[in-house]
């Protein structure tokens, strides 16, 4: 008989999405997120789009939202740069906005491609006027997404979860 595996911290994140009605779904490929990405696309309730770039989340996002329906961006900290002019769309007509990142360029990083946009994440973020949540820690997945989501839904914010590299796990290349 298998031992029950733990609960993900990814499926902490689900039910919370769950729990607030979230109902589209907006991901680049992206292995931090694709456990999340996956419970999505089973979801009956939530309809995933996988994008060719970040920036057209924030505007299916506006989109979604002036639709009567919430959602949610997933994306990497080495997509962010190619959101920012669009995230002035939340700020200037005070639109919400829920973006969960996969942090890189952080705590263990291997690729040094990824250091710049991974340390200039949080900067332009709120140089946007983005809130941001950050996270490290399994057990804070959970409080810190729902007040994120609370933020952005029941507050009008364009809010950003930082979901470290102590929290994803450090990546290797070629290494399992």
């Amino acid at each position: 008989m298998n031992a029950p595996t733990a609960p993900d911290w990814r499926d902490d994140i689900f039910a919370v999405l769950q729990a607030h009605e979230i109902r589209q779904v907006y991901h680049v490929p992206d292995a931090g997120h694709s456990p999340l990405i996956e419970a999505c696309q089973r979801s009956n309730a939530m309809r995933t789009l996988a994008l060719t770039t970040e920036e057209e989340g924030v505007a299916l996002a506006a989109g979604a939202w002036l639709g009567g329906q919430r959602s949610v961006l997933l994306m990497q900290s080495s997509g962010v740069g190619n959101t920012i002019n669009l995230m002035g769309l939340t700020k200037t007509m005070r639109l919400p906005l829920l973006t969960l990142i996969t942090m890189r360029g952080d705590y263990g990083e291997f690729n040094s491609w990824q250091y710049p946009m991974g340390q200039g994440t949080p900067k332009v973020l709120e140089a946007m006027g983005v809130l941001l949540y950050s996270v490290d820690k399994a057990e804070e997945v959970k409080a810190t997404v729902d007040a994120a989501t609370r933020a952005a839904f029941n507050g009008g914010q364009a809010v950003a979860v930082l979901l470290r590299q102590k929290l994803i796990g450090i990546k290797t290349f070629g290494k399992k």
